[in-house]
């Protein structure tokens, strides 16, 4: 008797961890889009493109994130009549944002890209002596946007100096935003890099409390497709439940959406990968009904 009372609590300890395994939702990923910042710094040579580049680079290195590829954005930007440009504004930013199925956009501006020479003179024995070091600094002014109401949730400034000496001077025609192994040792590429650091921290502080959400990309009888799938951190075996949205309510003084009521209305869990990872397949556990645009998210 004793025996078989062990037996059963150990399976049920097994399929106990079992369950807490397949629900263990720690990877999963936030989607988020970067659109190219303005460059106010008076550098030129498409600073804010480049800036905009290292960001998203960085953000996708953090392996936090699901970081919208550039000519998905183009495309949807070009629809909508929008320039790759930080000048869009949050509520048109926040448009584009939920066209791409998107948490948050990335916008803002460079304001300081440069260097400069100082020049510390002195005198010693008749003769004047002067030693020169240059400072290199860069500074963004970054701002984030919540794609459902459109209203800014962060802005803060990620800036970034460096006045080493032996590193390489870079000139316009030398800049390569791409290539870290030569940009990241010149004085500028350090400052630029430490600038976009401060931005990724800032980003990750903003989304950490941020539910997890994804979308129904179409239901067939039982078969719900989903984005994303594992490129976002979705496992088999996962279980969410669906939500649907009501109507948006609008402030009638500022025009921005202030959200909307949502239904819970079933569960699905996920089975299968399709399209690499970036979409899936999932059953449904209960609930009927289920529609492209759907919510998907955590239990």
């Amino acid at each position: 008797m004793k025996k078989n009372v062990v037996l059963v609590g150990l399976f049920l300890a097994v399929a106990f961890w079992m369950q807490a395994a397949a629900q263990d939702m720690t990877g999963l990923k936030k989607r988020v889009a970067v659109i190219n910042f303005e460059d106010r710094s008076g550098y030129g040579h498409q600073i804010g493109n480049g800036v905009a580049d290292m960001l998203v680079t960085s953000l996708v290195e953090s392996d936090q994130f699901i970081v919208i590829e550039r000519n998905e954005l183009d495309e949807v930007l070009k629809e909508q009549g929008l320039g790759q440009s930080g000048l869009v504004t949050p509520q048109s930013a926040a448009k584009v944002g939920q066209l791409l199925g998107v948490q948050r956009i990335i916008t803002g501006s460079v304001t300081e890209f440069g260097s400069k020479k100082n020049k510390v003179g002195g005198g010693f024995g008749g003769f004047n002596l002067g030693v020169s070091t240059t400072t290199a600094r860069v500074a963004v002014d970054l701002r984030i946007v919540d794609t459902n109401t459109g209203e800014i949730t962060m802005a803060k400034t990620g800036e970034g100096e460096d006045n080493s000496t032996g590193l390489d001077n870079v000139g316009i025609q030398d800049i390569d935003f791409h290539n870290s192994s030569t940009w990241d040792n010149t004085q500028l590429g350090i400052a630029a890099r430490t600038a976009i650091n401060q931005c990724v921290e800032y980003i990750t502080d903003d989304m950490q409390g941020l539910p997890w959400e994804g979308k129904i990309i179409k239901a067939d009888g039982a078969t719900i497709y989903m984005k994303p799938g594992s490129k976002g951190g979705v496992q088999p075996g996962m279980v969410f439940a669906v939500y649907r949205a009501g109507e948006a309510l609008i402030d009638p003084d500022t025009g921005i959406s202030l959200g909307s009521e949502e239904s819970k209305i079933g569960e699905i869990q996920y089975t299968a990968d399709i399209g690499e990872g970036k979409a899936g397949k999932a059953l449904v556990k209960s609930g009927t009904g289920f529609a492209a645009g759907d919510l998907v998210r955590l239990k």
